[in-house]
């Protein structure tokens, strides 16, 4: 549909960029907002370095794991490990706030404009800074809900209890500024007890995480719901004046978010496209006359509007 000739620069600086995009923003009838990793990350939600260290020096030192990601897929020695490792990556990443406030002032820009949100992330900060649920598809499953590992029915459940008690069984007491937080002088157990992990209610396998890995991600009735609002939504508003605002979306799931709005753009007359992104801010040739790009951090871009 697209040639492989990319805007990846035009002919204004970037500031004249960000006031483009604040104009498109400010004339457009309906928002549609396509949100990648990188916006979480630009909220500082980290999955290497110094927040990754606090959190699991043990588990890096036993496994030599690089980075939380990747840590996720280890096939640990019993459940109990394996809820250890999981329990502190859905605490920090689903029940602590992000370190600083991108959501917030994304919200503060969209909130009196008829919105949508379509997300790959799975870390609940579009609700968590105040947008409204009912206005948001999140496509891959959420940290905060279980799901039947086989699966053997279309439910999830809510995992928040039981996450905070594996994080109490390890020997933490509290968190701090992304941080779990032990007694002082002691160490954090890398199991849970037996009797914490999770199995389903139904067949008695073990829950494994609602998030999209492979063929056994459950669509329960609220992605559905959800899918159903954004394709209502895409419906009213295909002839109206629409900015389609893309943030921080790479090339993992291009088809989700990137590819979709890129067409939708192309198809639909007064629709416009805006890409933040922090070095991979681009679009078609085809759509140079309806786009913005602006590379950058989303946070430091937003803050500019």
């Amino acid at each position: 549909m697209f040639s492989n000739r990319k805007t990846t620069t035009f002919t204004e600086g970037c500031w004249d960029k960000v006031q483009r995009f604040g104009q498109l923003l400010q004339e457009a009838e309906a928002v549609i907002i396509g949100a990648g990793a990188g916006l979480s990350a630009s909220a500082g939600f980290t999955y290497t370095g110094q927040r990754f260290e606090d959190n699991f020096s043990d588990f890096i030192k036993k496994y030599g794991f690089r980075d939380m990601y990747s840590g996720g897929f280890h096939h640990f020695e019993s459940l109990e490990e394996h809820w250890a490792y999981w329990s502190r990556y859905i605490c920090i990443n689903r029940y602590m706030d992000a370190p600083k406030p991108v959501y917030h002032t994304l919200y503060d820009l969209v909130k009196e404009k008829d919105y949508f949100i379509l997300t790959t992330n799975v870390d609940h900060c579009f609700q968590k800074a105040g947008f409204d649920k009912n206005r948001l598809f999140y496509t891959q499953g959420d940290f905060g809900l279980f799901q039947c590992s086989r699966p053997c029915h279309e439910r999830t459940y809510d995992n928040e209890s039981v996450i905070r008690k594996m994080i109490k069984a390890q020997g933490f007491v509290t968190e701090r500024e992304g941080k779990l937080i032990l007694p002082e002088g002691m160490t954090a157990e890398m199991t849970v007890p037996e009797e914490l992990v999770p199995y389903c209610p139904v067949c008695g396998e073990p829950m494994a995480m609602n998030l999209r890995a492979d063929s056994t991600f459950v669509e329960d009735e609220g992605w559905h719901l959800a899918s159903q609002r954004y394709t209502k939504f895409l419906q009213r508003h295909q002839k109206g004046k629409v900015l389609f605002l893309e943030l921080a979306v790479g090339f993992n799931t291009p088809s989700i978010i990137k590819y979709n709005f890129w067409r939708m753009v192309q198809e639909w007359k007064d629709a416009s496209y805006v890409c933040l992104n922090h070095g991979e801010a681009f679009a078609p040739g085809e759509l140079r006359e309806k786009s913005v790009c602006i590379n950058g951090d989303i946070g430091e871009i937003l803050n500019q509007l």
